[in-house]
């Protein structure tokens, strides 16, 4: 998904995400932690949504396609 695609995000969440930079939304998606792989890789096929007042981006890991979440907090 490119980082600039926000069809699968909530309306908040495409609010929030696209108040986030081009270079900071790159570094977001491809420093996710898989817990199979156990290092760090790139979220891809996500959805956004709001939780807590975060941005909560759930997807799939672009090595082994295990499910992996990111956490961008809020202000």
């Amino acid at each position: 998904m490119s980082i600039e695609s926000i069809s699968k995000f909530t309306g908040a969440a495409a609010e929030l995400w696209a108040a986030i930079p081009a270079d900071i939304k790159k570094k977001l998606i491809s420093n996710v932690l898989c817990g199979k792989c156990r290092h760090e890789v790139t979220i891809s096929n996500f959805t956004g949504a709001v939780k807590s007042g975060d941005l909560l981006l759930v997807g799939s890991c672009s090595e082994c396609h295990g499910d992996v979440a990111r956490l961008v907090e809020g202000k």
